[in-house]
């Protein structure tokens, strides 16, 4: 139902640090759910490009663009919402980032919440294309 939130055709692109270097690249998704939760409850977050799954160490996660934390970091995070509709931000750190060129990115993500005694997955795949 809610998969053509799951990954988002704007704004993934390679991401530079301060210095001009790029340290990586990130993806904007929503929520699978029609409501929002604590950041605790997502389940997991798994990513992978070209066939290939990206390690979950170096992922990291921002429901507001300000706040990024490691899956693991997530697992205690409470006072931070994802709401509904709420675009975040998947950032990778992965020095160089993606060469130009279309990629395949297939992301599959789960929440918990009080409704269901399974997990609530939503799961999309889009090429894109790095300029």
């Amino acid at each position: 139902m809610f998969e053509k939130y799951t990954l988002l055709s704007e704004g993934f692109k390679n991401v530079k640090d301060d210095n001009g270097q790029i340290i990586g690249f990130q993806v904007k998704t929503q929520i699978p759910y029609y409501r929002g939760i604590p950041l605790s409850m997502v389940e997991w977050i798994r990513l992978s490009v070209d066939g290939r799954e990206v390690d979950q160490t170096n992922i990291r996660f921002s429901a507001d663009g300000e706040d990024y934390f490691t899956l693991d970091e997530m697992t205690t995070v409470t006072s931070i919402k994802w709401e509904f509709g709420q675009n975040a931000t998947i950032f990778v750190e992965h020095p160089g980032g993606l060469s130009p060129g279309p990629h395949e990115i297939h992301l599959s993500q789960a929440i918990r919440n009080a409704y269901y005694p399974f997990p609530i997955e939503g799961r999309r795949s889009r090429v894109f294309d790095v300029q």
